[in-house]
């Protein structure tokens, strides 16, 4: 009965209502063509001293081919035990299974051999301490030091390490979980999480919005709450959550300005766990709750962009999926622009063109040193993790292409255009060609003449920012750089910069500016008026450091090692791993203190550091 509740859900969503052309997805096995997974019924264990979840994942299947009998799945060092088919009355039979030999990159493909359309599939397994979606902490490596922690990160083909499925953002299916764990601990997942729970070890969850595997999430520890709006909380280690629901308190007006642009929003809730500081990423837009780093809590809402980009995510991503990773501009350009609109609503429009010249900047400095096959908005990614094929492109270059949409149509055309673009895809995963399908008939076609197929082109599939993209600017920036003009050129001291109260962008716009290699002099400077080295936010922290290695001020060193043990969010550690790599004595310290930080970064994280050491 819950499972026909849940495909009636889906149906009720209009899955087949859309004309979405398939295309194979080069990183999974699946084979949803033939099979598809609609709905995923969880009964899992925590186990923290064997560092595993064990139970059941039970699947309903459509079969789109009648006469098919096997179903293929995604997984990475799972255990299966046994696999069971589960007819509609309810009876089970054993089904035979293999388990091919573990690619490095996309793990086994699960073979089972069904005999015939069985509408259910029930797989007990286990999963692997080394799970490269879950990460494992010890008391020690948490807030207050009494508790274990663990957390999931799917993103992008990690789902299959602790689930069995079909691991490709082409697939959507509703889920259902039952979860035990200490009694201690909270567990939160991406779905219908009740703030009031009893720490009582049992936990039942819905997600009946039919979602990817990449937004599979779970997270168990030391949780406290605090409510921050109608449909909004926060969860968080205790000593961290009220600063995290002040930081955060503006979560509901972001909704709201996000849900005037481009619809309702229709997730029900908008929760944010803030997760321990080895959360490899800055956020995880999982539905319904966000898995967010503490390295946003700045203090002074500095830092919040990123939840605007997190809550984005819920029209762009997760409503509006990309059907696999070599069309990633569609959520994560979509993404960030939506971010921008956002914040622009919400801390006006001065913040909001900060941000866009920053991500410009940065975007052109990452280009820099890519080959011209990265550059592309649409890639070819077979062979290649996707997490590693992963860059500022998707992000930047995409959302400057929509803003270059926006300035030749005009907002007046091109938000309705894109409000109507989420309705019409919504609970869908797409390709590129058919966003260009909906853009033809329902912009282009309406407003003929303002965008040639060449613009489309140069954007979509030539390397490099267009010529005739619209260049960002941000009036606040012209005394940042006569500043920075000035300090450099000698003219200006470090203690004379107007810098009491600048934001955060104003001083990456700063630090931006510096040389590829500054004097010890000007760091010094700079250091001694402005107290860089050991600043909390970790934005302008790891710029800072990467600027101090490239000038060899060794001053800042235990302050860079004190903030690489404590942090583990790739996007601040592995620049600065990276920097210290190019020379012989930067290297060797840099590997010790990765020894001492390895067992409390993410598995991801791990990795990243490990390429960039040459380990």
């Amino acid at each position: 009965m819950k499972e026909a509740c849940l495909l009636l859900v889906a149906f009720v969503f209009g899955l087949a209502a859309v004309d979405v052309r398939a295309e194979p997805d080069p990183h999974s096995y699946a084979e949803p063509d033939i099979v598809a997974v609609r709905a995923l019924d969880l009964e899992l264990d925590v186990d923290f001293a064997r560092q595993q979840l064990s139970g059941t994942a039970e699947l309903t299947l459509d079969w789109r081919d009648p006469l098919a009998h096997s179903l293929v799945l995604d997984t990475r060092d799972l255990a299966i035990e046994s696999i069971q088919g589960v007819a509609a009355d309810g009876t089970t039979v054993d089904l035979a299974y293999t388990q091919d030999p573990r690619d490095p990159i996309f793990g086994s493909a699960l073979r089972i051999d069904t005999k015939t359309a069985v509408p259910n599939v029930r797989i007990r397994y286990h999963t692997s301490p080394q799970a490269s979606g879950l990460q494992w902490m010890t008391p020690a490596q948490t807030a207050s030091g009494k508790q274990p922690f663990m957390f999931s990160q799917s993103q992008a083909i990690h789902a299959r390490s602790w689930v069995p499925l079909q691991d490709t953002p082409s697939v959507r299916f509703t889920y259902t979980a039952h979860v035990t764990a200490p009694k201690a601990l909270r567990v939160v997942m991406s779905a219908d999480n009740d703030i009031a729970h009893a720490l009582d070890g049992d936990y039942r969850f819905r997600m009946q919005q039919p979602i990817p595997s990449y937004l599979l999430a779970i997270s168990v520890g030391e949780l406290d709450v605090r409510s921050t709006g109608p449909r909004t909380a926060v969860f968080a280690e205790p000593s961290v959550v009220a600063k995290a629901a002040k930081e955060f308190e503006d979560t509901e007006a972001m909704i709201a300005a996000a849900e005037k642009l481009y619809g309702a929003y229709r997730w029900e809730r908008y929760d944010i766990l803030v997760l321990p500081a080895s959360f490899p990423f800055g956020g995880m837009e999982n539905p319904r709750v966000t898995f967010a780093t503490p390295t946003v809590i700045a203090g002074d809402k500095s830092l919040v962009g990123l939840i605007a980009h997190e809550l984005a995510h819920s029209w762009s991503g997760n409503l509006v999926t990309n059907a696999n990773a070599q069309h990633m501009w569609l959520n994560e350009g979509f993404t960030s622009y939506v971010e921008n609109r956002i914040v622009e609503a919400v801390y006006g429009k001065q913040e909001a063109d900060m941000q866009l010249v920053v991500s410009a900047q940065e975007l052109h400095t990452e280009m820099q040193g890519m080959k011209a096959r990265e550059q592309l908005l649409v890639t070819n990614l077979e062979g290649i993790d996707p997490d590693e094929g992963l860059s500022g492109v998707p992000y930047d270059k995409g959302s400057w292409f929509l803003r270059f949409l926006e300035s030749r149509y005009g907002r007046d055309a091109f938000d309705p255009f894109l409000r109507a673009y989420f309705d019409h895809f919504a609970f869908h995963s797409i390709t590129t060609p058919d966003f260009l399908r909906y853009y033809s008939e329902n912009l282009e076609g309406k407003f003929p003449g303002k965008v040639s197929s060449a613009d489309i082109d140069a954007w979509l599939h030539q390397p490099g920012i267009p010529s005739f993209a619209p260049i960002p600017h941000s009036a606040r920036f012209d005394a940042v750089d006569k500043a920075a003009a000035d300090f450099l050129a000698g003219k200006l001291a470090a203690r004379k910069l107007p810098a009491r109260h600048w934001v955060t962008y104003e001083w990456l716009r700063f630090l931006n500016a510096l040389p590829e290699k500054p004097s010890i002099a000007q760091m010094q400077a700079l250091d001694k008026a402005w107290k860089l080295t050991g600043t909390g936010n970790g934005e302008i922290a790891f710029r800072w450091y990467v600027a101090t290695v490239r000038a060899g001020y060794t001053q800042a060193r235990p302050e860079i090692a004190a903030f690489i043990e404590r942090i583990g969010r790739r996007k601040l550690v592995v620049p600065i791993y990276s920097e210290l790599a190019k020379s012989e004595d930067g290297k060797a310290f840099a590997i010790a203190v990765y020894k001492k930080a390895k067992p409390g970064y993410h598995p991801m994280t791990q990795a990243s550091v490990e390429k960039a050491l040459g380990l």
